[in-house]
């Protein structure tokens, strides 16, 4: 059994539960080994409405954001790439494709290693700029004597962390574009019957989740002071990321949807043209029922949309991007209740 193999097996879900609770279990037991909490309990710091910008507190809230990111990064990276695949199984009966031509099609999604290099080195160097970005900054973040074991946590899951979200914009972007190109595999599109291209919609509302998801964690980081300026890097481009996530998986098939449009508002105007001709003729009494059909059914191919969305897609898409605050508030309460229940 190839990885390959063992990679479709796994449950991004429990993937994602497997590691951050291992990690969050490995910090817990260290944490107390340690005697940290003790610490914390002499500071007198643990009040999450009382924001502070130096202490133990702090860098225990920035290890628990870096643990729960190791886990949900790969797990949101793993889905986004078996989405991607069975989507195109899922538009099997609307390809113009035989199932062994579409399940090559699915296995085309694959990420390229050269772009996974890629793509990996930029985060790993963007996580070695990130302890400069936050204030207080250190004179020396990345020398180990200067580390806190809670810091220590920061300066080594930081690296994969965002190796893993910069492959996860990689892998949102890859999926996306070669799934808008799958659309001109497509058949025959029914005009008046957009449902079979809901699979498209779908892959957009999931890619932009997925993104909203990684920002809504980075969204603890607010409850701390001095992380403003990050998470205005962060979440300004991740914003538009998923905005984009949304869009691009279906600028194929709105290229469709336009083209057919034209051809049958064409095909119309041409059949009215003729009908127009003969009304002066003995028959055109029965002439001008037929035109005044076409005249509707004209006006109703005009009106279908040119994008697959709905108001549903509108409004789903909205309240995910409500998701880092209500990430935020939850936290902000998480945090209030566990100081009552243990301190």
């Amino acid at each position: 059994m190839n990885w390959r193999t063992i990679l479709e097996r796994v449950s991004p879900l429990w993937l994602g539960i497997a590691i951050s609770g291992t990690l969050m279990a490995l910090f817990l037991v260290i944490e107390t080994s340690l005697g940290r909490w003790d610490t914390l309990r002499a500071a007198g710091e643990l009040n999450p409405l009382a924001r502070v910008s130096t202490g133990i507190l702090r860098d225990i809230r920035l290890a628990i954001v870096h643990i729960l990111w190791a886990g949900y990064l790969p797990a949101a990276l793993l889905y986004s790439m078996r989405n991607g695949r069975r989507t195109v199984m899922q538009l099997q009966d609307a390809l113009d494709c035989t199932r062994d031509e579409c399940a090559a099609l699915a296995r085309s999604l694959a990420l390229r290693p050269r772009w996974l290099v890629i793509t990996g080195i930029a985060g790993a160097l963007i996580s070695f700029a990130t302890p400069y970005i936050a204030p207080p900054v250190p004179s020396e973040p990345w020398n180990p004597a200067g580390w806190s074991p809670e810091v220590t946590w920061h300066r080594l899951v930081s690296p994969p962390v965002l190796v893993c979200l910069s492959w996860l914009a990689y892998s949102v972007v890859a999926v996306s574009a070669r799934l808008s190109a799958v659309a001109k595999k497509l058949g025959r599109i029914d005009l008046l019957d957009l449902s079979s291209l809901a699979p498209f919609t779908r892959v957009g509302l999931t890619n932009a989740l997925l993104l909203i998801g990684a920002l809504s964690i980075a969204s603890l980081m607010l409850i701390e002071t001095g992380f403003g300026l990050t998470i205005v890097l962060i979440g300004v481009p991740g914003f538009v990321a998923a905005t984009l996530a949304l869009i691009a998986p279906v600028r194929g098939v709105h290229s469709r949807i336009r083209q057919s449009k034209d051809a049958e508002l064409q095909q119309v105007n041409m059949t009215i043209a003729r009908k127009r001709d003969t009304l002066r003729s003995p028959e055109a009494g029965d002439k001008t029922g037929e035109l005044a059909d076409l005249i509707a059914y004209r006006g109703l191919v005009e009106s279908v949309p040119e994008w697959p969305f709905t108001t549903s897609t509108y409004t789903r898409f909205f309240l995910y991007l409500l998701i880092p605050a209500a990430s935020w508030v939850f936290g902000v309460v998480f945090e209030e209740i566990l100081s009552r229940v243990l301190f």
